[in-house]
């Protein structure tokens, strides 16, 4: 990435202002503002975040909001209230008290003498979601949104559920959470009081992985925050931006078949991460790009990019699995408009072992996959730069109902969503089927390109549960996620079928059969016509100067799978230390460690538990804070079980202590 420092206008920046909400908590922010703003206005960019922009989204604010504030804008970063130096108390994600907030912000920033009145939301994850969500609430100064990394339908489509089933992630991030909002502001903004707003976020932190497992269907809970909903409320235009590594790429395609505003859409290859700064490359001039987009929409500066074309997306190469890429072969395609005519969706019949584009009724297939069936799934969210990614696939289609299409004559363009339609039996009311697509080269290596999941008693709709028929046979959809793969020639596709993919998602309460028959269900393939190389010029990434920090612990990260072989269980163990470091200019130290471990026996789905600890770490001259949290559920047949626990200390004093139990029934899972 190029660093530029050399912008059009001298870049004021304040560290840390308060913004006055309607109820009288305070929002803490920084700010980047052109000088002499007061005198000539400008737009202004929001990002509202709970992740601390004192140490948590420092880095890349550094390289973003700069930049932004040189080229003519204000960039606002704020604190979420119970997060960071602000005041209030943390409730859940997407609440309506967030929303308001962006809202009362957003009218601050109309208020301010250095704004013009017109204003941006830009955000990545949480902030991308929140972004679509203020605007659907259609505030008169919002103009425009880009949002990344996010999604319209907090049911179906975030770290919760996926095609119904349970996530493991919905603990996971909640441990997460519950390890990030429960630190302490920082003296240095907020003075003595900081002891007394840390005490009462402590008393009041949620535990959120128990309020988001006690809605395992698709009700209103979920459906607020949901754009999905009715897209019409979003008026602002649209720019989407995700990756293909990323957990949230299905939404892209979604908004850009829906809204009716202006819309545009962007993936690439990448993780979890902003695109001027994520891996596997090729990255891109993201920042170049936004400001076409602030400048055609909040500054009504012609720059062309409604003639861009309305998709635009990294075809990968097919190659061989690895849990970790630097770089992704393939090359940019574009589509004028989404749906596109270019993509037919072509069907394969599944057949006895094969994928065929005939009938071919033989004998029925019966399978049932091992517990530990997904060993080489990889991180649902790809988001810490580790071996988080699926490697070879062959461990789990060992554990799979496997069918294999005949070797590709020339290269084959897969653009868009594969679907499943299926005629199914099963020998469990409750049960779920996990379908991967994968890659497999003449020397046998198998890569995922796509996956889908579903929970079969969501058959008929997620708000609409109901058992399996036992034994009878169930027509069903199973649309897997959105994928632009390129198949070499002489590799073959394989649809691999499992009943479980551990430690993805959560398994049924027994062991689950599966019986298709051949010739009734089909695999329809979503095919790009015309195959070429487009004219994508994307510039080179840049950025303002980075983040000036001293290293004062290396991070680390390891991923390992293990089998007791006196016991027969597998034992997944993730651990991250991201390390520690001061950061020079505000001289405040912070740090981080993770382990998340999963176990199950492959006979018997029971025997699942997963457990995840964090610790956060705050230092200053004078001042040492630390928290520790532990996060541990398990199930029975008919509910889920979890203990958490939160303990604060003050120069290594533990100052704070709070366990949670629950139990929770199982909600056709």
């Amino acid at each position: 990435m190029q660093t530029i420092t050399d912008f059009q206008h001298e870049v004021e920046e304040f560290e840390n202002i308060w913004i006055p909400m309607p109820d009288g908590v305070q929002l803490a922010a920084r700010l980047w503002k052109p000088k002499g703003s007061e005198q000539a206005p400008v737009p202004a960019i929001l990002e509202h975040l709970p992740y601390r922009k004192g140490d948590g989204t420092r880095a890349r604010d550094n390289l973003t909001h700069p930049y932004m504030a040189g080229h003519g804008y204000a960039c606002i970063r704020v604190d979420m209230r119970g997060n960071g130096n602000s005041d209030g108390l943390m409730e859940d994600e997407y609440s309506q008290q967030e929303l308001d907030d962006a809202v009362s912000v957003i009218n601050w920033l109309c208020d301010q003498v250095w704004c013009d009145g017109n204003v941006g939301m830009m955000g990545i994850s949480w902030g991308g979601f929140n972004g679509l969500q203020v605007a659907a609430m259609q505030p008169p100064a919002l103009k425009a949104v880009i949002t990344l990394c996010s999604t319209d339908d907090r049911y179906a489509d975030d770290i919760h559920y996926k095609g119904g089933c349970l996530l493991n992630e919905n603990l996971g991030w909640g441990a997460t959470m519950l390890s990030y909002s429960s630190r302490p502001p920082d003296p240095a903004h907020v003075g003595e009081k900081w002891r007394e707003i840390w005490l009462e976020r402590l008393e009041n932190q949620p535990l959120l992985s128990d309020l988001w497992l006690r809605h395992q269907t698709r009700d209103d809970y979920w459906k607020h925050g949901s754009v999905c909903e009715d897209y019409a409320k979003i008026t602002a235009a649209v720019l989407a931006v995700g990756g293909w590594a990323d957990a949230y790429s299905n939404a892209i395609p979604r908004l850009l078949s829906n809204l009716k505003s202006p819309a545009r859409g962007i993936i690439g290859p990448w993780i979890h991460k902003y695109p001027h700064f994520a891996t596997p490359e090729p990255r891109i001039g993201f920042l170049q790009e936004a400001l076409r987009w602030w400048d055609k929409w909040l500054k009504g500066i012609e720059t062309g990019v409604m003639h861009d074309a309305t998709y635009t997306a990294y075809m990968m190469d097919g190659i061989a699995p690895k849990t970790s890429y630097s770089e992704r072969p393939g090359h940019w395609v574009t589509e004028p408009e989404w749906p596109s005519d270019n993509i037919q969706m072509l069907p394969f019949f599944l057949n006895h072992g094969l994928l065929q584009q005939t009938a071919d009724p033989w004998r029925d297939m019966h399978y049932r996959s091992p517990q530990d069936t997904g060993q080489a799934s990889g991180e649902f969210c790809p988001i810490w730069m580790g071996a988080d990614m699926p490697g070879d696939q062959r461990v789990d289609d060992a554990g799979s109902l496997c069918f294999d299409g005949a070797p590709a004559v020339e290269d084959i363009e897969l653009f868009g969503a594969p679907v499943l339609d299926l005629e199914v039996a099963v020998d469990q009311p409750k049960a779920l089927i996990a379908a991967r697509l994968c890659d497999v080269g003449p020397d046998g290596a198998s890569s995922r390109i796509t996956y889908g999941l579903l929970n079969l008693c969501h058959r008929q709709g997620h708000d609409r549960p109901e058992d399996m028929p036992v034994g009878k046979p169930v027509r069903l959809r199973l649309q897997l996620d959105d994928i632009a793969y390129r198949l070499p020639k002489g590799h073959h596709l394989r649809l691999s079928l499992s009943t479980a993919y551990w430690p993805m998602v959560w398994p049924s309460p027994k062991p689950v059969t599966i019986t298709i028959e051949p010739g009734k269900s089909i695999l329809e393939l979503p095919m790009r016509m015309e195959t070429r190389t487009d004219n994508v010029d994307f510039p080179p990434p840049e950025g303002a100067s980075p983040q000036q920090r001293e290293t004062l612990r290396e991070a680390s990260n390891s991923r390992t799978v293990m089998k007791d072989m006196e016991s027969g269980v597998s034992i997944l163990t993730i651990e991250d230390d991201f390390g520690l470091g001061r950061d020079l200019d505000t001289g405040l130290a912070t740090g981080s460690t993770a382990r998340e471990v999963y176990r199950i026996h492959p006979d018997n789905p029971l025997s699942a538990n997963m457990e995840t600890s964090w610790t956060q770490e705050l230092i200053r001259e004078g001042w040492h804070v630390r928290t520790a949290t532990e996060l541990g559920m398990w199930s029975d047949e008919t509910h889920f079980h979890i203990s958490a626990s939160l303990e604060a200390f003050e120069d290594d004093k533990r100052i704070f202590e709070k366990h949670w139990k629950e139990t929770i029934p199982r909600d056709w899972l």
